[in-house]
């Protein structure tokens, strides 16, 4: 394996980024891979990248885009003002799981939410992704809590 780098994703990044994010059952049922990019992404991606609260993150290996997550962090007022990150929308190419691709990243992330001055790292996964959930628990992750969402169409 080639040196990882982890970075702030930019515009021309965010092509990969949707693919990764449609590479999965789930993906293939609420994504759109296109060309040119579905407008929505790029709004999205411009609304992330102006807000100090939001981190887009690549990791990439040999030039090439092969992670992406998503680190929203949060300040609260329970704890006693405790700030926290939100990771979301994790994805590693298919073909580079395994190698510990996925525990770098998050270690990262992890110092990125550190000087955030973040005391707590939270997620979601979809219940049916059990490698992920099983990689989060190895991570030290706990089901602490019942999540629940709600759309609003």
């Amino acid at each position: 394996m080639s040196t990882l780098i982890f970075r702030k994703a930019n515009a021309a990044d965010l092509s990969v980024i949707v693919e990764m994010l449609a590479d999965d059952q789930l993906g293939q049922s609420r994504e759109i891979v296109s060309d040119p990019l579905d407008q929505r992404y790029i709004a999205a991606f411009d609304a992330i990248d102006q807000d100090p609260n939001q981190l887009l993150a690549v990791a990439v290996e040999a030039e090439k885009v092969i992670g992406c997550m998503q680190v929203t962090f949060i300040a609260g007022l329970s704890r006693m003002g405790m700030r926290r990150g939100q990771i979301e929308a994790v994805r590693i190419a298919s073909r580079h799981r395994g190698p510990g691709v996925g525990l770098k990243f998050f270690d990262w992330a992890f110092e990125q939410c550190r000087q955030r001055e973040c005391k707590l790292v939270q997620l979601t996964s979809d219940k049916t992704r059990q490698d992920a959930i099983r990689f989060y628990e190895k991570l030290g992750f706990k089901a602490s809590h019942e999540g629940m969402k709600l759309e609003i169409i």
